[in-house]
């Protein structure tokens, strides 16, 4: 079998995108998830210290820097240690808690307190509370600062080329003019109102025992309060929202929601890179030439919207994942089958596909060489488009059948121009002071607010 690398991965996420989602392996990774494991794992054991439980009431709490650094300072070798260990006990939370055991002997005096590893849990609890972590901080320290970068540029555009007239398409066709700006803008709109929707969306988690009901943890120690501990160490050790009431799994109802949000995010940005695509196509962008480049194999002078269009599939490879993801992980067989394991195992691709999708983006932006005179032609020969305001001023001042009057001379398939408009008006039986207002119009002006 081939050796893992750059060029022999199955998933171009690992392979030939590496360079631009290699950075999510810190989240998604084998790694990152037992590590993620590790770390819930000692932070539920330092909490049930505080609690206390009465064979725990004389753990030095000093020592819970130490424990802490079990998963700060954890390595590729002590992920290999647990698989090493899985290999032999066909269990992979089992696995992280032998290896925790395995780093208490290395403390040294901890022997006492072994068995309180891993306390009245099942495996759920731990890989429903990891899970949403990876996710909490996938998004906090990769996501939202490369989405904001993106809508930080289109903003910038949208304020530099706010004053440029352009003529707008509605079915393809010539329309009411509007401004390049603005129309940018209406992608930092949406982009900015779907960010704050996931932003709101609540990351939460199962914790409670082996079917939801704290069973193991209430016949041992009845006397306590489990779900007000499950609440506490979730929100205040994990950062997370505990889900009250839960089978042996996650209801998954909060993760689909985040996946719906983002996939929102991504149909915009295919809406936005396919508008560009567009407008380049048209000639209203020009794109930067980098020396040594080729745009095409056969044809020398292309210089292809690359970024636009490998930004477009990206997005819906990750919107088809995250749909799945949304659809299937809330459906579970009575209190639980295994399906959502395998499927959870892959969130990590979606979130790849996204943050290579945006930096395509970017990079197809920053190629963008505005051409102010393509666009400037474009509305000159238009003239048509400024028979909507002329009827409009014509209704105002009650003139019988402007609408009328206007689709007759322009619905045809004769050129409107300049001089055919200005001719019209001055057969329309109203005051100079009118005519005048209607002579002002041109599709450079008749842009809005």
């Amino acid at each position: 079998m081939l050796e893992l690398d750059l060029l022999t991965a199955v998933s171009p996420i690992d392979g030939r995108y590496r360079t631009k989602a290699g950075t999510l392996a810190e989240y998604f990774s084998e790694y990152a998830l037992i590590k993620y494991r590790v770390q819930v794992e000692i932070e539920y054991f330092i909490t049930l210290c505080e609690l206390p439980l009465p064979q725990l009431k004389c753990f030095d709490h000093a020592r819970f820097e130490s424990l802490r650094d079990i998963y700060r300072n954890f390595s590729e070798a002590d992920a290999q240690r647990i698989k090493e260990i899985e290999s032999v006990t066909n269990h992979d939370v089992k696995a992280v808690e032998y290896f925790i055991k395995e780093q208490f002997d290395k403390l040294g005096g901890l022997e006492k307190y072994k068995e309180f590893i891993h306390f009245g849990l099942t495996s759920q609890d731990i890989n429903n509370t990891s899970v949403p972590l990876s996710i909490k901080e996938a998004l906090e320290k990769e996501y939202y600062p490369q989405i904001q970068k993106l809508i930080d540029q289109l903003a910038s555009y949208a304020e530099e080329w706010k004053d440029i007239p352009m003529l707008a398409k509605t079915h393809g066709q010539p329309a009411s003019p509007t401004r390049l700006g603005k129309e940018i803008m209406v992608f930092v709109y949406r982009l900015r109102r779907q960010l704050d929707i996931l932003k709101s969306c609540a990351i939460t988690a199962k914790f409670g025992g082996a079917t939801g009901n704290y069973n193991a943890h209430h016949v041992a120690y009845p006397e306590f309060d489990w779900r007000a501990f499950g609440n506490k160490f979730v929100s205040e050790k994990l950062g997370l929202e505990r889900e009250e009431y839960t089978t042996q799994i996650s209801n998954y109802d909060n993760l689909g929601a985040i996946f719906d949000a983002m996939k929102r995010i991504n149909t915009i940005m295919i809406d936005m890179n396919r508008d560009f695509w567009q407008y380049i196509s048209m000639e209203y962008f020009k794109q930067k030439i980098k020396a040594g480049e080729v745009g095409s194999s056969a044809m020398p002078h292309k210089v292809n919207p690359i970024d636009f269009e490998n930004a477009e599939g990206n997005l819906g490879v990750a919107n088809a994942i995250f749909e799945h993801l949304s659809s299937k992980l809330p459906v579970s067989r009575l209190q639980r089958d295994l399906t959502d394991s395998t499927v959870l195992r892959n969130i990590g691709v979606p979130f790849g596909h996204t943050i290579i999708a945006i930096q395509s983006s970017l990079k197809g932006l920053g190629k963008l060489l505005l051409n102010e005179h393509k666009i400037y032609e474009d509305l000159d020969n238009c003239w048509s488009v400024v028979a909507e305001a002329i009827q409009t001023i014509l209704r105002r001042e009650a003139y019988p059948n402007p609408y009328e009057a206007l689709k007759a001379l322009t619905r045809t398939n004769q050129a409107i121009n300049e001089s055919s408009i200005k001719n019209f008006i001055e057969t329309l039986e109203v005051s100079e002071d009118i005519k005048k207002e209607l002579r002002a119009i041109t599709p450079h002006n008749y842009t809005g607010i």
